[in-house]
């Protein structure tokens, strides 16, 4: 059974750039145990527990999906969008969509749906310029007052349970690891995890990474695990040679990257096998391309290790995982967090 607070995140929209009301539930989520609870000015959500703790560990995930903005509003009521992070524009065709629209009421989710064309079906190489929105109005000024330049667009559909505890959604990237996050903590205090910790959702990881630069800027915490989804590579189209043999139920992911740092790496791993979880490995011969990237290298520096859910079919309204991954990477940190402290020592060379 799908958890019923990341079933709930999954199907409540948050396209990068409007994010507010999953923020909002995830400051409730960990609002009985947090000391404090805050927000910045680009919308990070922040949880401090144990604040005055010497050794400080942030938990970072993203909250933001990928999806679409209006653009143009035509003048038979029909819609253009923009992408806002790495969508494949040619998946939405003909598909349900939902655009979400703020009033001074509250916020109010439109129904769209994609359209297509013969013409659009044989083009090899669709762009969002492509796309047109039918939300069933007349005319320019009709559509104008349901919705309006810049509203945030994405796929209408909904979490759902398949066999074998997987589960399929729109934006488990990166809501499952959110979800990872905040249990992750709140199971690390009932354990009786002494460290201070950050558990910090971020916004904007799909367009622009400006969250992570100022959630690291401004918290500057002894270091930093970031929880993302990967690639799984147990499916149509999919190639270890690409990043590593990557499957759905084998276990939590560890990232073998110059950008990890290595005693950090290397206590996650002793930590699982103390434990029991099994434990993958993808490799990045650069960057990883999550918001651990970005707060490694803001300010003095943020030691920091990648801890990744295997995930099917990134970046579409399909992603697939494995609710077992998604608890053994929820207790793998936790009880990461159990284990650290302010002697730990970052640095791979002894001077």
């Amino acid at each position: 059974m799908i958890p019923v607070f990341l079933e709930t995140i999954l199907n409540t929209a948050s396209v990068s750039g409007c994010e507010e009301t999953n923020q909002k539930l995830a400051l409730e989520y960990l609002r009985d145990i947090a000391e404090e609870q805050k927000c910045d000015a680009v919308g990070n959500a922040y949880s401090l527990i144990h604040r005055d703790a010497t050794c400080s560990v942030m938990l970072s995930a993203h909250m933001d999906e990928i999806g679409f903005r209006i653009v143009q509003i035509m003048d038979d009521g029909m819609l253009k969008v923009q992408e806002a992070g790495g969508v494949y524009p040619a998946l939405y065709a003909g598909a349900p969509m939902q655009i979400i629209h703020e009033t001074e009421d509250g916020i109010v989710c439109v129904p769209a749906c994609c359209t297509f064309s013969d013409e659009l079906l044989k083009n090899s190489d669709v762009k969002d310029r492509d796309l047109v929105l039918d939300i069933g109005a007349s005319s320019k000024e009709e559509a104008e007052t349901i919705v309006s330049i810049g509203d945030p667009v994405c796929a209408d559909t909904h979490a759902r349970e398949l066999l074998n505890g997987r589960i399929t959604s729109r934006a488990l990237d990166d809501k499952a690891g959110v979800y990872v996050i905040l249990e992750a903590a709140r199971r690390a205090v009932e354990k009786g995890a002494s460290c201070g910790i950050i558990a910090h959702t971020s916004v904007g990881e799909e367009t622009s990474g400006r969250g992570a630069w100022f959630a690291g800027t401004r918290m500057k915490p002894s270091c930093c695990i970031a929880v993302d989804v990967t690639w799984a590579n147990d499916c149509p189209g999919g190639d270890p040679a690409k990043n590593g043999d990557v499957r759905l139920g084998k276990g939590p992911v560890l990232c073998m990257s110059g950008m990890v740092n290595k005693k950090m790496n290397a206590l996650l791993k002793k930590t699982a096998a103390e434990c029991g979880i099994p434990v993958q490995y993808e490799t990045a011969g650069g960057r990883t391309y999550t918001d651990g990237d970005i707060l490694t290298m803001t300010g003095s520096g943020i030691p920091m290790a990648l801890v990744s859910i295997p995930l099917r079919y990134m970046h579409s309204s399909v992603e697939a995982a494995d609710l077992k991954d998604i608890e053994q990477c929820i207790e793998l940190i936790a009880e990461f967090l159990l284990r650290i402290d302010e002697t730990f020592r970052y640095e791979p060379l002894e001077v």
